[in-house]
């Protein structure tokens, strides 16, 4: 987590990371303002610290330091939580998709600073919270999850700010729980294929031995998703291969990965979704391949005629 002050966004993160049903822990909490009361904190219950303060430094030196503690950490998420620093691009673009962040609005909803002063002059009867990933263009990257606020009579920013704080500590620690816990849930891992799996020509989407199946409308399956089939604790993507020799080749190379799927026979192999580093490029690369050894000749010929021009 990174931090500029008192860290009360870092605390209610610290202490929900506690409870069993957690989807993260805490392994650093890193500041570019080394007298930030949430270090304090942070270090009182015994989370590692690190703190570099950011003056006389130029941005890009900076966000590298920053970058090499939170690695070095093992890190594999950062949670902005109050950090009054604008990261670069570089760094922005080396955690492209593991960063996030909370603001105090209703995000598109006013960007930037001021925000409960520009919903108590839009006369909004809502004001609120999102946490969204973080990307170059301001509290503009997708948003994950919100948490509406009722504006009150007589409100300032002040007093809308403060309820509106509440409501951030109760959101963050969900959000960013249901989002680092994606790459291991099967119903989340099944929508990634499903979607990637209808993309190709004249697909559709059936049930087979208790499993999501894709094959091609009136043809042949070109791809199931195995989840803890006959108890096996897998959550996998059952593709296509060229034969045994192949599958025994896969298995070699990374047998924690890939497996022969029971019952499949050689020519399929099993890719394991559920190991947290699911490069979802290379599954789309085993689909497009998988439909193309059953679709029929006269439709790939089409396609490899399409993709000519």
């Amino acid at each position: 987590m990174l931090i500029s002050g008192a860290g009360t966004n870092m605390a209610a993160l610290l202490y929900a990371s506690r409870f069993e049903d957690a989807g993260y822990e805490i392994v650093l909490v890193a500041s570019n303002n080394p007298d930030a009361a949430g270090l304090k904190l942070a270090e009182a219950e015994e989370v590692p610290t690190f703190a570099l303060s950011h003056k006389g430094m130029d941005r890009s030196a900076h966000d590298a330091a920053m970058d090499q503690a939170i690695r070095a950490s093992g890190a594999q998420y950062i949670a902005l939580a109050g950090y009054m620093r604008v990261l670069g691009t570089e760094f922005v673009a080396g955690w492209s998709g593991r960063m996030l962040n909370v603001h105090p609005s209703l995000l598109p909803k006013y960007p930037g600073l001021r925000t409960h002063g520009a919903a108590l002059d839009a006369g909004d009867a809502k004001a609120g919270c999102s946490v969204h990933l973080v990307t170059d263009d301001l509290d503009s990257g997708e948003v994950l999850g919100q948490a509406e606020v009722a504006v009150m009579p007589g409100d300032t920013p002040e007093t809308l700010a403060a309820r509106v704080l509440i409501a951030e500590h109760q959101l963050y620690p969900r959000v960013l729980s249901d989002y680092v816990s994606r790459p291991f849930d099967a119903d989340w891992l099944v929508a990634q294929v499903r979607a990637l799996a209808l993309a190709q020509p004249q697909a559709e989407e059936t049930t087979s031995h208790g499993m999501p199946c894709f094959g091609i409308v009136k043809g042949k399956k070109f791809a199931w998703v195995s989840v803890d089939h006959h108890g096996d604790g897998k959550t996998a993507l059952l593709a296509k291969i060229s034969g045994p020799d192949e599958q025994a080749q896969l298995i070699d190379l990374d047998p924690e990965r890939y497996y022969r799927p029971a019952y499949f026979g050689g020519d399929w192999i099993g890719i394991r979704l559920d190991l947290g580093d699911t490069d979802w490029n290379a599954i789309d690369g085993w689909l497009q391949r998988s439909w193309r050894a059953v679709a029929p000749k006269k439709l790939t010929a089409l396609m490899d005629a399409a993709d000519e021009f």
